[in-house]
């Protein structure tokens, strides 16, 4: 760096010193009239443009294969965030009401554990009724959601979700759900977007990968009270995504609440909700869905 300095400084001073010597205007020499070097700020911009430009080719990548199979009652929005230490009791239900078909409910219980600043996971047991079965167990689901980026470090908080299911009646096959997180906060307003995949392992048919989408806006009014909507649906198989008004695809959204009651230290209790509408061939024409958590 000294020696560099000391050329730079032979190349700018000794050739105007001359000059002027010599009685004669002195020539702007190259290093003058190159590009004046940018300053700090722009070069801070540059350096924090690429991880910009990285997350967005790597969503794009992500996003133009996978766009969840949603066709359980008690499905649920995932968030990107992860709480390190946090422990949590976390029950699910749900029912579907089919205009031409009988109910269909079910309801999980599961223990979540958030096991690094970057990782939770939980176990949980999945029930179902119907009304040809009534009452049964389903199936075991391990989730384990990856919190990607720093919450408000980018304009977009990503994470990553795994979920991995036993069904009690193999004969249906092993399932693994996968897929981008995205939550974006806007002043109260909080918007997220999920595109999932769920591959279908071992059954007894064709195995298959199921496409599908989740998305929730809502306003964050008070801490125990907030409000929006929440929609899910189903695509298709990769190679035959069904269109709205074919039998397969179920799309729902509607009207939702939210909420957290703190009990003091890390103990909070955490709901939302959600009654779910639409109209489509073979979507249930309305959907009940809540979940509670018990946070310690």
């Amino acid at each position: 760096m000294y020696i560099r300095r000391k050329l730079l400084a032979g190349v700018s001073l000794s050739a105007p010193l001359s000059a002027l010597e010599a009685g004669e205007q002195p020539e702007r020499s190259i290093l003058q009239t190159a590009t004046r070097p940018r300053s700090s700020l722009q070069l801070a911009k540059k350096r924090n443009s690429t991880p910009y430009r990285r997350v967005a080719c790597a969503v794009f990548f992500v996003i133009i294969p996978l766009t969840a199979a949603a066709g359980e009652p008690n499905d649920y929005v995932f968030l990107p965030a992860v709480s390190y230490g946090e422990r949590e009791i976390d029950f699910k239900l749900g029912t579907f009401k089919q205009s031409e078909e009988g109910r269909e409910s079910a309801a999980s219980v599961g223990f979540g554990y958030g096991v690094t600043q970057r990782w939770f996971t939980e176990f949980y047991s999945v029930f179902q009724h119907t009304g040809d079965r009534g009452t049964h167990f389903d199936a075991w689901e391990w989730e384990n959601k990856f919190q990607l980026t720093e919450t408000g470090q980018y304009p977009v908080d990503a994470g990553f979700i795994v979920e991995i299911e036993k069904p009690n009646d193999l004969s249906g096959g092993y399932q693994v759900l996968l897929g981008p997180l995205f939550q974006k906060e806007v002043g109260k307003v909080q918007l997220n977007a999920n595109f999932l995949l769920t591959q279908i392992f071992g059954s007894h048919s064709t195995e298959r990968s199921e496409y599908g989408y989740q998305w929730q806006a809502k306003y964050r009014w008070q801490p125990m009270f907030e409000f929006g909507f929440q929609g899910f649906g189903d695509i298709g198989s990769w190679n035959h995504w069904d269109a709205i008004d074919q039998p397969s695809p179920q799309h729902r959204m509607g009207p939702a609440i939210f909420g957290k009651f703190a009990l003091g230290g890390r103990q909070a209790i955490v709901y939302n909700a959600a009654f779910l509408v639409f109209k489509s061939n073979n979507a249930p024409s309305q959907n009940f869905r809540a979940q509670i958590e018990y946070e310690f």
